[in-house]
């Protein structure tokens, strides 16, 4: 299933804006000892998993940078939301983080730069890097455009990996305190949905590669499946069907993927490294 969110099957074409540099919003609460800084990709909704995320891991007192693409959502089904940036920035300083709300372009293979050039400059170095974002438009082997193939693993591939090599590249913490964390959101669900799915199962690669390529850091990587998330792409027919498919008998939530990220990013999840981790219910495949 997907991560974020799912799109309706014929959407228009994407707008591009490459060359647009990433705007900051920021929102500023007095804090009387340091935070640490997470970095939260695709925190472009406040019923989004990214969104989710962002709250918990700022309520765990985290500061939070955080990405979002307008110009997606804009020409997904459910629109953009209208201040969403804005009200989570307000929201995660209500409770006592830092934030940097960033619009981005990830198709962009500049942008990474310049996110963690705009985080750093707001916050201070990133301790955790968590990847929430997504292109995701249905369609399978026979009607994929070679378009939209190459967007799908520009953004959930390709940026990917500039955003884990620069944080890579750029983290100074100490090997012995374990205390860098990567954290990719992934999916199983290739039918009917390939370049999705072909792009998020690079992302798993590349995120294990980093388990082991930035060991010598103290930094861990994990990639989490959070199986059937409604955040609004679901009709009901599918929510129902979804559900009866889980043990529990019910969908997954933001706060559910929250959870596990908030306890990966925590010392107490230091020793849960290079895995690919399903937190969906016991859904059945």
């Amino acid at each position: 299933m997907t991560t974020e969110e799912q799109p309706p099957t014929a959407p228009p074409p994407a707008p591009t804006s490459a060359s647009a540099p990433a705007q900051v919003q920021v929102q500023v609460q007095d804090s009387q000892s340091p935070r640490p800084v997470a970095l939260i990709t695709g925190v472009g909704r406040s019923i989004g998993i990214g969104a989710g995320i962002a709250r918990q891991l700022a309520a765990s007192g985290w500061d939070v940078a955080f990405t979002y693409w307008t110009p997606y959502d804009l020409r997904m089904e459910w629109g953009a939301e209208d201040g969403a940036a804005a009200s989570i920035a307000e929201e995660l300083a209500g409770a006592g983080a830092r934030t940097a709300a960033i619009e981005a372009d990830l198709t962009d293979p500049d942008t990474p730069a310049r996110v963690f050039d705009e985080a750093e400059q707001r916050l201070g170095p990133v301790t955790a890097l968590v990847l929430s974002h997504a292109e995701s438009v249905d369609s399978g082997l026979l009607d994929t455009t070679v378009e939209a193939f190459d967007r799908h693993f520009a953004v959930n591939a390709r940026a990917s990996w500039l955003l884990i090599r620069e944080y890579g590249l750029r983290f100074r913490g100490e090997p012995d305190a374990a205390a860098g964390r990567v954290v990719a959101l992934t999916s199983d669900h290739t039918v009917g949905n390939l370049p999705y799915g072909a792009s998020k199962g690079a992302l798993d690669r590349i995120t294990l590669a980093a388990a082991h390529e930035l060991a010598h850091l103290g930094v861990t990587a994990n990639v989490v499946n959070p199986g059937p998330v409604d955040t609004g792409w679901m009709n009901d027919e599918l929510r129902r069907a979804l559900a009866q498919g889980t043990p529990l008998g019910r969908l997954g939530t933001p706060q559910d993927t929250a959870h596990l990220v908030d306890f990966l990013c925590s010392p107490q999840g230091q020793w849960v490294n290079g895995q690919l981790l399903k937190s969906n219910g016991g859904a059945a495949s």
